[in-house]
């Protein structure tokens, strides 16, 4: 099995916990610790933000995480050593690549997964590519045994639903809520009534992001999902929590996984 894979298996039907942050904020070193942090707190999977310059579907609070990593000189190539030195002392934990598709173009479809690869990142997902176009990104990650994740909207409807899921692996991201990333109003009734109708053509785990702040949040989408995804929270975290940021995000996403591992 992958290590995303196992990383389901261990969680015996509960929902998993996948937690983002953005690489380099506030620089690269915190950025290592904090992905130790979340992996030994809780995080099933981490998702490592790449800075981009234009974060079109990302919320105020990722946007300025961005825009201080790009201000420290954060680089997709940066990105990746910053996996390989994750994995010198944690060789479970799945790493997924959450970013836009211009810096992977720019490095080359085969030598980002390449390099991608021997880093030991385990999947990517690049927002503003559609699934019309990312054939030639899918084939270079599945050369080099990465997977793709792709994201499934509340208004994707069940022909391109039924695309992407001849597609994706790994994991799908299921967009919680119409808008960008930390925004308001989550509506479980809704995602409990999309997951079912997702479930008909996915035969991967589906892991709902978008508008969770809190451990009750996590614990009512924990209850339709398989996993569910935490953002914004945790990055607010970092922005506000400035000196402190490990244990701030320690305390967070132990009580997320705590209302995960009480989820019906």
């Amino acid at each position: 099995m992958t290590r995303i894979q196992t990383a389901f298996a261990r969680r015996n039907g509960r929902p998993a916990l996948i937690a983002y942050i953005t690489a380099g904020d506030p620089d690269a070193d915190t950025t290592l610790a904090l992905m130790h942090t979340l992996a030994a707190n809780g995080a099933d999977i981490i998702e490592l933000g790449v800075p981009f310059s234009d974060p079109m579907a990302d919320g105020p609070v990722i946007q300025r995480a961005t825009e201080r990593a790009l201000a420290q000189g954060m680089t997709l190539s940066g990105v990746l050593e910053l996996v390989r030195r994750f994995r010198r002392d944690n060789t479970d934990t799945p790493v997924v690549l959450m970013g836009y598709l211009n810096p992977v173009h720019a490095m080359g479809y085969e030598n980002f997964a390449a390099a991608a690869a021997e880093a030991g990142v385990d999947g990517a997902l690049t927002v503003d590519c559609p699934i019309e176009v990312a054939e030639p990104l899918q084939n270079a990650l599945q050369k080099h045994g990465l997977d793709s994740v792709f994201l499934v909207t509340p208004t994707t409807g069940e022909a391109r639903m039924r695309q992407i899921a001849a597609r994706a692996s790994g994991f799908a991201y299921y967009v919680s809520l119409k808008g960008v990333t930390g925004s308001a109003a989550l509506d479980t009734a809704q995602v409990a009534e999309k997951m079912a109708v997702l479930r008909k053509h996915f035969t991967i785990p589906i892991g709902v992001g978008f508008g969770i702040a809190d451990a009750e949040d996590a614990k009512r989408i924990g209850a339709v999902a398989d996993a569910v995804i935490v953002g914004s929270r945790i990055v607010r975290e970092i922005e506000q929590q400035r000196g402190r940021e490990n244990e701030a995000v320690a305390e967070l996403v132990r009580g997320l996984k705590q209302a995960l591992d009480g989820a019906d």
